[in-house]
């Protein structure tokens, strides 16, 4: 028994243009559904949603490029000088970033870096990173740096 699959064309097909004008035998329409707008030549209509969207105000940073310059895991480095050191904490004071948090002189989600300035005090500052200027008024002043590793 034949299959559909199987059967062989005896013949071509007749060549026929399609989609010309309105004649019954090439679809009437030619595929262009009813009358109005969208039956017509030139007929690109702009998407209902982009005029929304274009309305809509731009906020700088907070898009596709926010990823590449923020990251909320980075802890924000904060500077502190002797000076204020030196008001915070009584001599031989041992300063880490715990200490720093629980005097107040830093917040929860910050690091310290300590700059440069004037002490008399001896601190033993431990976990803090320090600028070459603050080592030094340090050491004179008797303190040390203990590098965490």
């Amino acid at each position: 028994m034949a299959n559909l699959n199987s059967l062989k064309r005896t013949g071509e097909r007749a060549y026929r243009r399609v989609g010309r004008g309105q004649s019954s035998t090439k679809g009437k329409q030619s595929g262009r559904g009813g009358k109005g707008q969208t039956a017509r030549a030139g007929n690109k209509r702009r998407p209902e949603m982009r005029d929304i969207i274009k309305k809509l105000p731009k906020r700088r940073g907070y898009g596709k490029n926010r990823a590449r310059t923020v990251d909320p895991t980075k802890h924000n480095i904060f500077a502190i000088s002797l000076s204020r050191l030196d008001k915070s904490f009584e001599n031989g004071a041992e300063i880490t970033l715990k200490t720093l948090i629980e005097q107040g002189v830093i917040g929860r989600r910050q690091t310290a870096k300590i700059v440069g300035g004037e002490t008399t005090k001896k601190f033993t500052i431990s976990g803090c990173a320090t600028t070459a200027s603050a080592r030094a008024a340090i050491e004179k002043a008797g303190g040390t740096i203990v590098q965490d590793k």
